[in-house]
């Protein structure tokens, strides 16, 4: 497994403002309100995309912003911004780095999020017309967009998983069909850590993990045990490297054999994922004894490929064969393309507190929402403001700490003056 990671800023769109307007029509002198909504600013959406394999492109941008939702203009509506659809690799994990948590984690091919919500387009003065308020002069401003600066994690687990016991030639396979440089040298247990390389087949590409050997009892934790178990379970296709020169004169066969039984003995799921025979160091074997070690193999009812990582013989059907089994798998993986966007959920919570420059101030996301969407020049829309904080508690709240007339009163970058009204 390794980790590609890229810090971006998302920012969607603000949303437009609602209009002032007034119905005029001949022979219909009292026509009223009809200010239509402003509209509403795009969403930044992330989907998941199978054939999306790195965060290379977030690297190279660092920055995406949605459209601004369009003002109203009398009783026609304003249009709304266009939302960015951004796709990322399956197994991306976003952060949000000002509360610095999880807010995402696509693990399904077609799954969507919405990142960043787009602001609500305010509302015209037609919506304010009630009994007690018949001739409304005043709109509601668009809602801000939202900015989620966040720090993008793929966790990427390899497609393709060359595992065997130690010494069988894996990681020359793994330098061979990739630019992977992985440590080789003639003794077991070069390999500690997997090794990771990009192989190209047919114009596509795909992830090859070259696995610390196993031996015998690695599903009980002997040697690197659980630790290469761990890092096997994800990958979709196995191709089994066997040596058949052993440096101890071993059974090929039974050292295959030996492999399997750990595998199926950690977890009989990972033992049934589609594999391939790769009978290395074809080169090394004197000729004339190839046929009686393939008879054997060729029981086990598994494509069965003899290779030669040094000299390449061998190498490109195998890997014809590996690409044509992944495809397979890929196709066969459950997929959440119908699933709607998932929205991330608005923090209605608010609390008073005192400022340290005197007076009071009103913490909360829907709070600064709402002053940032009131027309602070209109007096009528103060009012209105002032209104819905005294339903929602807040005004009592001041009253209790102590708020007097005329007191500052500190919400985001915005002052007013304490009032009872």
């Amino acid at each position: 497994m390794f980790l590609d990671e890229a810090l971006v800023e998302f920012t969607s769109g603000t949303g437009g403002s609602g209009a002032v307007a007034f119905h005029r029509e001949k022979h219909v002198p009292r026509g009223g309100p009809n200010g239509a909504d402003g509209g509403r600013g795009g969403d930044i959406i992330l989907v998941a995309e199978r054939g999306c394999r790195t965060l290379f492109d977030f690297k190279l941008r660092g920055k995406f912003r949605a459209d601004d939702g369009v003002h109203a203009v009398g009783n026609k509506r304003g249009k709304n911004g266009k939302d960015i659809i951004l796709k990322v690799p399956v197994g991306t994990v976003v952060h949000d780095l000002v509360l610095n948590e999880v807010i995402a984690d696509l693990t399904l091919h077609g799954m969507k999020v919405v990142i960043a919500k787009g602001g609500r387009g305010g509302f015209g003065n037609a919506h304010y017309v009630s009994s007690v308020r018949q001739v409304p002069n005043f709109a509601q401003k668009g809602a801000p967009g939202e900015v989620l600066p966040a720090r993008l994690e793929l966790k990427l687990l390899a497609d393709v998983g060359l595992i065997g016991l130690p010494n069988a030639g894996k990681s020359t396979l793994l330098g061979r069909v990739s630019a992977a440089k992985p440590k080789v040298a003639d003794y077991p247990f070069t390999t500690i850590v997997p090794n990771l390389g990009v192989a190209r087949v047919a114009n596509d590409t795909f992830v090859v993990a070259d696995m610390p050997g196993l031996i015998e009892g690695a599903s009980q934790g002997h040697g690197l045990g659980h630790q290469f178990l761990r890092h096997i379970e994800r990958t979709k296709v196995l191709v089994h490297v066997v040596d058949i020169m052993p440096i101890d004169e071993s059974d090929p066969l039974e050292n295959f054999h030996l492999i399997e039984e750990e595998l199926m003995q950690y977890n009989a799921e990972v033992a049934k994922r589609p594999r391939v025979v790769a009978l290395s160091k074809i080169d090394v074997l004197p000729s004339g004894e190839f046929n009686a070690i393939r008879e054997r193999f060729e029981s086990l009812g598994l494509p069965l490929f003899p290779i030669s990582a040094v000299t390449g013989q061998g190498i490109e059907p195998l890997m014809f064969e590996v690409y044509s089994l992944l495809q397979s798998a890929e196709e066969a993986e459950p997929i959440a393309v119908l699933l709607p966007a998932q929205e991330r959920k608005m923090d209605d919570n608010w609390e008073v507190t005192a400022a340290e420059e005197g007076g009071y101030e009103i913490k909360g996301k829907r709070i600064l929402r709402m002053a940032a969407m009131t027309d602070l020049g209109n007096r009528d829309a103060i009012r209105y403001l002032h209104r819905r904080l005294q339903r929602l508690g807040i005004i009592t709240a001041l009253e209790e700490m102590g708020a007097q007339e005329g007191d500052n009163v500190y919400i985001g970058d915005f002052v007013f003056s304490f009032s009872e009204w």
